[in-house]
């Protein structure tokens, strides 16, 4: 037992290296769906992000001695950019939220495979040399999460802009009645959304990783939005989820450390994330904690 323990607390720094990008993921999704907008496209902005910040650091690790943050810069801001698609098609025209969202995973795929191609005739990056350094085996992308987690609850919750953007999301006729841009506020939900989903993906392929490549994300843009269901759109209820679903991946890494469950097939393990997602999914199906008006398109003429 106490072997167990020690091998689990030992876990504790993977652990955080998995659940720091879901975390800022599902923040920005969180965000984005207060406001009223469905932002499945999680996974293609990550996936951007993280080509971005790929690119950055191949291309640039042997010329500054910053390519990592600016690789952490132009992934939020790539993820910030590409996002204005989905704002425009959702909230300017009022197409379908679920449907544009598919078409940004669908088009972030393909749109990164070309930029690999054109870059380094690969299907991939190339590899680089050093990625981020873990402190004390920490990597500081858990204190990025831990900064990300304080300022959504500050402005959520402390600040006007905050319940204008809870607003949006619940009863939008009732916001603009009172004289607020419902259209602006979702705007910004969905471009906060975009820069946090890159810099999650920046987050993965800096730490998780040596090289961009198209199964680097695997899924997690979705593991993300569960994540925001799972901690019924709350910051900290996304943390506890998000810290789940870490130690969950974490566990199919370290599964060899632990004797009493070294019998079991490590695939198993690698599943569970999944099998998770799936879970929280029915056990949260029939509970409806989700913000009122998420996924309508909002229409002035409406009163």
């Amino acid at each position: 037992m106490i072997e167990v323990i020690k091998t689990l607390w030992s876990m504790l720094p993977s652990t955080l290296m998995m659940a720091a990008p879901i975390f800022i993921a599902a923040a920005g999704g969180m965000i984005c769906e207060r406001a009223g907008v469905v932002n499945i496209a999680l996974e293609g902005l990550m996936g951007i992000g993280a080509m971005a910040a790929a690119t950055t650091h191949v291309l640039l690790e042997s010329t500054i001695s910053f390519s990592i943050p600016l690789a952490f810069f132009l992934a939020a801001v790539l993820g910030c950019l590409f996002s204005l698609i989905h704002a425009f098609v959702s909230i300017t025209l009022r197409a379908d939220q679920i449907i544009s969202g598919t078409g940004i995973n669908l088009l972030s795929n393909g749109l990164t495979l070309f930029f690999c191609q054109l870059l380094f005739q690969a299907d991939r990056t190339h590899n680089y040399r050093i990625g981020m350094k873990a402190i004390r085996g920490i990597y500081p992308t858990a204190w990025i999460a831990v900064v990300i987690l304080l300022l959504s609850a500050f402005f959520l919750y402390k600040r006007p802009w905050g319940l204008r953007l809870r607003a949006a999301g619940e009863h939008p006729q009732a916001l603009a009645s009172a004289g607020v841009n419902v259209l602006r506020i979702r705007y910004i939900a969905v471009l906060i959304s975009g820069a946090l989903a890159g810099l999650a993906g920046a987050c993965i392929v800096l730490t998780q990783d040596i090289q961009y490549t198209v199964t680097t994300i695997n899924g997690k843009g979705f593991i993300a939005l569960a994540a925001v269901s799972f901690g019924r759109w709350l910051p900290i209820g996304i943390l506890g989820s998000s810290f789940l679903f870490g130690f969950s991946s974490a566990l199919a890494v370290n599964i060899i450390n632990i004797p009493s469950l070294r019998t079991l097939p490590s695939e198993f393990f690698s599943l569970l994330p999944y099998l998770i997602t799936l879970l929280t999914l029915v056990i949260f199906s029939g509970k409806d904690y989700s913000p009122r008006a998420v996924g309508q398109p909002y229409d002035k003429g409406k009163g």
